[in-house]
């Protein structure tokens, strides 16, 4: 028999999910000592992936009070057609909106996650990039942390926000922090005027 056939391969190629992380205090704060920052890890596909504040309630914890509890779940599934383990995220605060490339989801409201998605909330940013592969019972999560909010480069702001074209980063960020501190904010013409009004 061939040695090739007796090797489980179903395992050999897991669907990766690379989390990209960036807060604007992230240098002065151990915000991801709790993270295994650029390994590999492994997650059973059957559990939902929770990020958190609590180490104890999800798989992955961010050591910040301003996060809730339970801030996000991540759940994979299969489309019978297709052979991708592609994921939902949900968003499991109850203080706050999570906003997924221009989408906002509120307290349990989910939504299929994008092969390459922009997750806000509170002052985080993440970029979720998934990797496809043939596995089904698992799949990876690779950590890693940016130096520059993603946002700046994917610009994936509200269709009427235009990009700054000296720095590439978006008008969004020239906004007070204080204003910006309140998390993912949807602006319109009305917050528009009254940024410009001050």
């Amino acid at each position: 028999m061939n040695v090739s056939q007796t090797i489980e391969t179903e395992e050999d190629l897991l669907t990766c999910l690379h989390i990209k992380l960036y807060h604007p205090q992230q240098s002065c704060k151990p915000l991801y000592s709790l993270l295994p920052v650029g390994t590999r890890s492994k997650h059973s596909a059957d559990d939902p992936l929770r990020l958190g504040r609590d180490g104890q309630a999800c798989s992955y914890a961010l050591v910040d009070c301003r996060v809730s509890r339970k801030q996000l779940a991540l759940h994979a599934y299969r489309s019978p057609p297709g052979s991708d383990m592609l994921f939902t995220i949900q968003n499991l605060s109850q203080r706050g909106q999570l906003s997924v490339n221009s989408s906002a989801l509120d307290y349990l409201e989910k939504m299929d996650l994008p092969d390459k998605a922009l997750i806000r909330f509170g002052e985080y940013e993440l970029l979720i990039i998934r990797e496809s592969g043939e596995a089904k019972a698992s799949f990876e999560v690779e950590f890693e942390v940016l130096v520059a909010p993603p946002s700046r480069e994917t610009c994936t702001c509200v269709p009427s926000v235009t990009p700054v074209t000296e720095t590439g980063s978006c008008v969004m960020n020239s906004f007070p922090s204080d204003i910006r501190a309140l998390g993912p904010l949807e602006t319109d013409e009305t917050l528009m005027v009254l940024m410009m009004n001050h």
